[in-house]
This record gives structure tokens, C-alpha cells and sequence, in this order.
């Protein structure tokens, strides 16, 4: 299979961004991104931009087009996105094959793990965000459920033969077991489904001058509420409840929350592990997949992830984290 990025020269990435009018200063410096490639890149006596190729095939014109509209609307209810840049009514381009967008560079760093105020004022944003992305749904983007980041990921995985025959009965009974409790979760919890971020953990995040800006809403997609919070959660129970009641004192301020939806936390993660696992094993055909994730193809690697599968079904069976007050 043709490497889908083998023709994105440095070049060529000079090149899109000239098409645009900006007047590069040559500096190209590749940033650390595996779905799609993203550069920064000089330009003459301005700050650098971000530009943004997106995978070939992954996501159509008007999916793209739909996360950059959501972007767009977030910022203009000043809610602390970094939105694509729009030249000329358009926000998505198109050099020698490659679908583009330009974005300005957000300097941060990642919040601080289990730091309380953060995580106060990182819920005051996920409120504000999630009040917008209830307003109305997406047209053209996909939804998180079980079939599509469980009972998908799990058919990629034994139908391209990614798990190692000696642990093959093992992790297809377990994950064929932790399937079967996930959907009789997301069964019996009713939850609505709102425009999320999608895939909201910490390195999403930058934060600088006491502000929080939400980047790449590449994953943005329909579901509940609850998946652009767990991911902020971390450490034994009593730290995860203490981190969810100034997550939640933040965020209510803004748009309800419904506490039921807490009983999809560890579906969500079990999700979350099959989907992860799924995600390589699509992208293998890609050179730098095996480069960066070399473990992926060792029986180590899918000797964790049957112990994995094994705690979260066993995760499942625990009492879900509280909303107290």
C-alpha cells in the first residue's frame, strides 16, 4: 500500500501555505501528530502558523468542513478554541492532493494532573462548549456508541489477524465479554447526544496565563456529555471523586449535567482501550505507525491488554463516582 503522506515534502508544505498569499521564511518544523501531519512554519515578520494535512480518506469535505464550523461557532461565543484561520469564506484548501487547513500557533502547556483549580475552571470551559454543542447536532460526523468503537474495533482487530494466536481465545473471550456488558449499559443509561470535543484528554489542552485553549477538535463527534470529562479524571477513587466535584462545580455553572450518565465512565473507557487498539492496527499500513509503536505487533503488548480488558470488566461491576451537593 502507497504511504498516504509520501509525496508531503517539506516543500510541498511551503508551498500550500504560499497559495494561501502568506510569504513563508522556509522554516518548517513537523510537530507530533500521527492521523494527520502537522507542521509550524515561519512567515515573514508574523508569528508561525500551524498547518494542518488531514489523512486522505479518513473524513469527507463536509466532515471537515462541520468540525471547522464548530470550531468557528465555539470562538465566536469566545470560548477559548484555536479555530482554523478563514481566507475568503473558506477554511479548508487543496495542493497537489493534500486537503489543508492553517491554524494560529497557541503556546501552553498540558494541565497539571489532579491540580483542583484547573480542573475548576477547566469545567467553567467544558460548560460553556457543551451548552453551545447542545444546541443542535452534527450532520456529517460520526457518534460514539458501542458498535462503532467497540464491536467495529474488535472485528478489525480478529479479522486482520493483529492478536497473536497464542493469546487469540483469551482476549476475544474477554473482549466478546466486556462487549456484552458495555451494550447492556449503554442500553439501560439514558443519556442525550451533543456535539463533544470527542477526545478530551489533558494533551488537548493548553494552558498558559491562568486560561485554558482546547485544541484539535479533529475527533469531534455526537455522544454524551460524560466522554469530555472522564479523561481529566485520574488516580484512586477518592481523587477521581474529588477532581469530578470541582470539574462539575465549574461546568454546571453553565449547562446541566446529568448525573446518570457517571454509569458510562468505565463503558466509555473499555470503549476507549478497543477502539485504541483498532486505531493501530488501521493505520499499521502507514511507515510511521510501526516506527513509533514498535510494541504493537509483540505478545506483551496484547498480553496487557487481556489484563486490561479483564479490570475494566471487573471495573464495571464498581459503584460509579458520585455528584455530591
Amino acid at each position: 500500500m502507497t504511504h498516504p503522506y509520501a509525496a508531503l515534502s517539506p516543500d510541498l508544505v511551503l508551498d500550500a501555505v504560499e497559495s494561501l498569499g502568506f510569504i513563508s521564511d522556509a522554516r518548517v518544523l513537523a510537530l507530533n501528530s500521527y492521523e494527520n501531519r502537522v507542521y509550524q512554519v515561519g512567515i515573514d515578520e508574523s508569528e508561525p502558523l500551524i498547518a494542518k494535512f488531514y489523512r486522505p480518506g479518513r473524513w469527507s469535505d463536509e466532515a471537515i468542513r462541520e468540525e471547522h464550523a464548530f470550531s468557528l461557532e465555539l470562538a465566536e461565543h469566545e470560548v477559548p478554541v484555536v479555530a482554523p484561520l478563514v481566507r475568503d469564506g473558506e477554511t479548508l484548501f487543496e495542493h497537489a492532493g493534500f486537503r489543508f487547513a492553517l491554524f494560529p500557533r497557541r503556546g501552553g502547556r498540558a494541565p497539571e494532573p489532579g491540580n483542583l483549580d484547573q480542573l475548576y475552571r477547566f469545567g467553567q470551559l467544558l460548560g460553556r462548549l457543551h451548552a453551545i454543542g447542545a444546541t443542535r447536532p452534527f450532520v456529517h460526523r460520526e457518534t460514539l456508541d458501542v458498535q462503532s468503537f467497540g464491536h467495529a474495533s474488535l472485528a478489525t482487530l480478529l479479522e486482520g489477524g493483529f492478536v497473536p494466536p497464542s493469546l487469540l481465545p483469551a482476549y476475544q473471550s474477554v473482549a466478546r465479554d466486556l462487549l456484552g456488558r458495555v451494550d447492556a449499559l449503554f442500553a439501560d443509561t439514558a443519556y442525550d447526544s451533543i456535539r463533544l470535543h470527542g477526545d478530551c484528554h489533558p494533551g488537548n489542552l493548553m494552558y498558559r496565563d491562568e486560561l485554558f485553549h482546547i485544541v484539535d477538535l479533529d475527533d469531534c463527534r455526537m455522544g454524551p456529555a460524560v466522554q469530555d470529562l472522564w479523561m481529566m479524571l485520574a488516580g484512586e477513587r477518592h481523587e477521581r471523586q474529588s477532581q469530578l466535584a470541582e470539574l462539575l462545580d465549574g461546568y454546571q455553572e453553565f449547562h446541566d449535567f446529568a448525573p446518570r450518565e457517571l454509569a458510562l465512565i468505565e463503558g466509555l473507557r473499555a470503549l476507549r482501550l478497543l477502539h485504541h487498539s483498532a486505531w493501530l492496527a488501521r493505520r499499521w499500513d502507514d511507515p510511521a505507525f510501526p516506527r513509533a509503536f514498535p510494541w504493537f505487533a509483540g505478545e506483551r503488548y496484547w498480553g496487557d491488554q487481556v489484563l486490561a480488558l479483564r479490570e475494566q470488566l471487573a471495573a464495571l461491576d464498581e459503584e460509579p463516582l458520585k455528584v455530591f451537593g
